[in-house]
């Protein structure tokens, strides 16, 4: 059977035109959304590892290396087994940083461009052979399959459609950060297609070659050389060089590094691929074998590296050639397309733009045209590179020999990879230095005896060679990768890292978390972009703050200081994949600058950390998941406290708001956290910041108007030591407790005329023996009247005496009205009154009561003590008080009052001739609904009012017994010395 040229030719044209069908299917949104976020679609497209070395040089490999050949994907399962400690901390650097090459990440790391440079320049040198690896694939399956040379044209019309594809769905946007869907489902079914074509042949040489597994089986038996040519590789050869290199060609290949990070749809994905794509590669690999022994069966004579193909033609059948071939170029284009987009992401972010910048376009110029133009071109180039260093080279290595070649130079990013992920004292010189060595033993050992084998060059070094070496890689890695290392730790020792690597190395620790320190000097978006747009042009100025404000969820308002802050880190983040992370931060540097005399607020850095917390939270264990978890227990306690809670810097800006202050105030906490205190509405700006101005730790019954209620309040403060002083002030701030007394209060009123009320009735029968003696007279007088109507001195003698006992009832029924009505309301009006006028009234009510008692009232001391209060509930004070004494006491006992001023008190004593308290009652007369009276007699309610009462007046009242019987009553209220004569509350009679 033979197939023509052409025919091949137009199934390859074909195929990649399906490519492109499922690309742009893909982007118009024509397949399914599920399909295309499925993880499974994420995980093929990390297939994009397997190329024309895994498709058609692992068989050849295992021909020469025995087993060995697993290393190659034993490494790359380590890597992804690793995915935790190794690809996840990547992920996220990359991810936060918007990093979209190798060379960003080492440039970020280690903010040198020059680091950038030579890695891009080497990754260049060790990547173009492997792209001319590809070629030399696909041309040579051509003439294996047509036994016919393949022109170099055809090489170059693959390479040009190559190109095409790149461009149009590898290149459509001037970021290199941005997804390629359409890419990435395209490189997915590409997967499908290599591996279901490589298992189709190995299933042909299974049961089409050797017509089932015991057939093969008992072929093995005849032939213990093909075993033993297996396992012998495996005890003699260097297996753990190649596990070494492939474990760091797994995420350091620029095409790996693309699609695992820069093209990754989330983290949860990398997490199932760490255990889907070694089963993809275990798959891939299984039909090697079969396929090897299958060949040295039917067409030994072919080079082994074509086996592949070379058995399918035994097949009979056309469709099983054309398959392999087509999986061939599959695997062979997959990898030219990914490799050359990140290539060409690397050389426009490190080699292009520094050398051109600042840009010198027009001012209408687009600059996203000029990014994306010249990263197209660059792809052509590379490509075109690739091509000519496939003519250049001699086609006398391996497939396997090319690809590993290629592995050992993407090794030596491995010791640059440790520092930055582990040892934050690695430095910028270090990594140089051990990159320079270990890429000039890669060069003297490796790439030039390529070219000199190829008869390009001629060295002499052949001679510090091993003669007829067959791995001639495993010096090479082992010397290149120690020297490096070497180097690498030893000039990190000696050398001093930058302000900017420290910071850099912090940001690269999967749990720092780095606030901003300083904010900038625009203090408006509007001025940011004015800045930007004088290096970038407006409209990518624009774009650009656009996009930054919609990635944070800001608007185009006046935003604060620390949101500026925050924009100014985000725009730098965006630019980063698009110019590359150091020029991205020399733009915003020079443009956006920090005014280093302002410090962040600590309700903003609080903010910042709560919000990195909760992004990281699924990345966090150990320890560090166990204190997020009692930090946020103690947060949820805090808000969730029926006291409110307000925290206040010590810039005055407010840290904290919980919930009972939002219900208490009406003011919700995503509009104050973060602002000053003065801009609290009324009364709360006053009320907390003339507390926090006060020496006093806790104010009691404080009376405010909140909306249309007046509220009784307490108010707590303590102040919070800032352990670490990283705040000016000398504290971290104040903490203030807000207690809301005002249902409290309310019932205290009700229970204070409640009592009121029991006390009128208490006072009843003596009111009503009072009022009738009165009335009695007026009735005698009124009778005696109409007696002696014609004598007028007595009618008017009479009538006198009537107006007198009226007067009296009046005086006595208005005592009891005054009584009675007190406590009613929440706002009582304070004011400077004589304390006597209020013993007395007292003193009035209580004799009407206790009349028929016979006691006697003694009232003794300085009349014209002034005190500062309400005059309706110190009255009630003193009823309360004359009221127990009287019950306390026997008829004909003497209840003093005395009134003294002690310094600046004014004090008044009580003393009774009672039977006294009980010591062990003593600690609990004030407690609510404590009495020693029989049931029925007293509510337990008139101690405690009372105690309340005096509280309210700044007083003091304390009990004890008197030695010689009885029980005295002390009350101390501050004295007003000099009150205007105006201002002194008149008793009402």
């Amino acid at each position: 059977m033979t197939i023509e040229l052409w025919q091949l030719f137009l199934a390859a044209l074909a195929y990649l035109l399906l490519l492109f069908l499922i690309a742009y299917a893909t982007e118009r949104g024509w397949l399914p959304r599920r399909l295309i976020s499925h993880p499974l679609v994420y995980v093929l497209s990390l297939g994009v590892y397997a190329t024309s070395w895994s498709f058609y040089g692992s068989v050849g490999f295992a021909a020469s290396h025995g087993y060995n050949f697993l290393t190659i994907y034993l490494g790359v399962t380590l890597a992804f087994v690793l995915t935790p400690l190794l690809l996840q901390p990547i992920l996220r650097i990359t991810r936060e940083h918007q990093l979209a090459s190798l060379a960003d990440l080492f440039a970020f790391r280690y903010q040198s461009q020059l680091a950038g440079v030579l890695v891009t320049l080497f990754m260049l040198a060790g990547l173009l052979p492997y792209i001319a690896l590809q070629i030399r694939a696909v041309t040579e399956s051509l003439q294996v399959l047509t036994n016919k040379s393949t022109p170099a044209s055809l090489a170059l019309a693959f390479c040009a459609t190559i190109t095409l594809f790149a461009i149009l769905f590898g290149a459509r946007h001037s970021s290199a950060r941005e997804k390629h869907e359409g890419l990435v489902v395209a490189i997915a079914f590409e997967s499908i297609i290599k591996l279901a074509a490589l298992l189709a042949v190995g299933l042909f040489a299974l049961f089409g070659i050797f017509d089932g597994p015991s057939a093969m089986q008992h072929w093995l038996e005849q032939h213990p050389e093909a075993l033993d040519a297996l396992y012998r590789p495996v005890r003699e050869g260097s297996w753990n060089s190649l596990l070494l290199v492939a474990f760091a060609a797994a995420f350091l290949l620029p095409r790996q590094f693309h699609m695992t990070f820069t093209e990754n749809p989330s983290p949860r994905a990398l997490g199932k691929a760490s255990w889907t794509f070694p089963l993809f590669l275990l798959l891939l690999n299984l039909a090697i074998p079969p396929i090897l022994w299958a060949g040295s069966l039917t067409t030994p004579d072919s080079p082994p590296d074509f086996y592949v193909l070379a058995i399918t033609m035994q097949s009979g059948a056309w469709w099983l050639p054309v398959l392999t071939f087509i999986g061939g170029v599959s695997a062979a284009s997959a990898m030219m397309i990914v490799t050359t987009l990140a290539l060409a992401a690397m050389c426009m972010n490190h080699l292009v733009l520094p050398a051109s910048f600042p840009p010198r376009l027009s001012p209408e110029a687009n600059i996203y045209s000029w990014l994306l133009w010249g990263r197209r071109l660059l792809i052509a180039l590379i490509i075109l590179g690739g091509f000519a260093f496939y003519l250049l080279l001699e086609h006398n290595q391996g497939l396997a020999q090319l690809g590993i070649i290629s592995f050992v130079a993407v090794a030596q990013f491995l010791p640059g990879i440790a520092g930055l992920l582990y040892w934050r004292r690695a430095t910028r010189s270090g990594f140089i230095a051990g990159l320079l060595a270990g890429a000039l033993i890669w060069t003297v050992m490796l790439l030039l005896p390529l070219l000199e084998n190829s008869g390009l060059i001629t060295t002499g070094l052949a001679l510090l060679r091993p003669a007829a070496s067959k791995e001639p890689w495993a010096n090479a890695t082992f010397i290149s990768l120690s020297v490096n290392a070497l180097l690498f730790a030893a000039v990190s020792l000696l050398t001093k890292p930058s302000a900017q690597e420290r910071e850099a190395a912090m940001a690269c620790c999967r749990d720092t978390l780095s606030p901003p320190s300083t904010l900038p000097l625009a203090d408006s978006v509007q001025q940011m972009e004015e800045q930007l747009a004088r290096v970038t042009g407006a409209e990518m100025a624009r774009h650009e703050i656009g996009r930054a404000l919609a990635d944070l969820g800001l608007t185009h308002s006046i935003l604060r200081p620390t949101e500026l802050s925050r924009l100014r880190q985000r725009l730098e983040r965006n630019l980063s994949g698009l110019v590359g992370p150091l020029l991205a931060r020399i733009i915003v540097d020079d443009r956006l600058r920090l005014d280093k005399g302002t410090q962040v607020a600590m309700a903003d850095t609080m903010r910042f950390v709560e919000q990195r917390l909760e992004e990281s939270r699924s990345r966090l264990r150990g320890l560090a998941a166990e204190l997020d978890g009692l930090r946020r227990y103690h947060r949820q306690v805090l808000h969730d406290l029926p006291l409110g809670v307000c925290s206040i810097g010590p810039g005055n800006e407010i840290i904290s708001w919980n919930s009972a202050m939002e219900r208490l105030s009406g003011i919700e906490k995503s509009d104050v956290l973060g602002q000053p205190l003065r801009r609290l509405p009324e009364p709360w700006n006053g009320l907390l910041s003339g507390f926090l101005l006060t020496r006093e730790q806790q104010l009691r019954k404080v009376k405010t108007r909140v909306g249309q209620q007046m509220r009784v309040l307490n108010l707590h403060k303590a102040a919070i030591d800032d352990p670490g002083r990283q705040f000016a002030d000398s504290g971290a701030g104040t903490v203030v407790l807000v207690e809301d007394l005002t249902d409290l209060h309310t019932l205290e009123a009700e229970l204070a005329h409640s009592e009121r009320l029991a006390s009128i009735g208490r006072l009843a029968a003596g009111v009503a023996h009072e009022v009738g003696n009165p009335v009695t007279a007026i009735a005698c007088l009124s009778q005696n009247m109409l007696s002696d109507l014609g004598d007028l001195p007595f009618i008017e003698t009479s009538l006198h005496q009537i107006l007198e006992q009226t007067q009296r009832i009046s005086n006595i029924v208005h005592s009891l009205v005054n009584f009675s009505h007190g406590g009613a309301s929440l706002d009582h009006p304070a004011a400077p009154l004589p304390l006597s006028r209020c013993v007395d009234e007292a003193l009035h009510l209580i004799t009407l009561s206790h009349n028929n008692k016979q006691l006697e009232f003694i009232r003794q001391g300085e009349p014209d003590l002034m005190i500062n209060g309400n005059r309706q509930r110190l009255v009630q004070v003193f009823v309360n008080l004359l009221s127990n004494a009287s019950d306390a006491s026997a008829p004909g006992d003497t209840i003093t009052v005395t009134t003294r001023c002690d310094e600046e008190q004014v004090v008044v004593e009580i003393d009774d001739a009672g039977h006294g308290i009980d010591e062990a009652h003593l600690d609990k007369v004030f407690d609510p609904f404590f009495t020693t009276k029989a049931p029925g007699s007293g509510t337990g309610l008139g101690l405690p009012l009372v105690f309340n009462i005096v509280q309210e007046h700044s007083g003091t009242i304390t009990l004890g017994n008197r030695s010689e019987g009885g029980v005295r009553v002390t009350l101390c209220f501050p004295r007003v010395v000099h009150a205007p004569a105006e201002s002194v509350e008149e008793p009402q009679v």
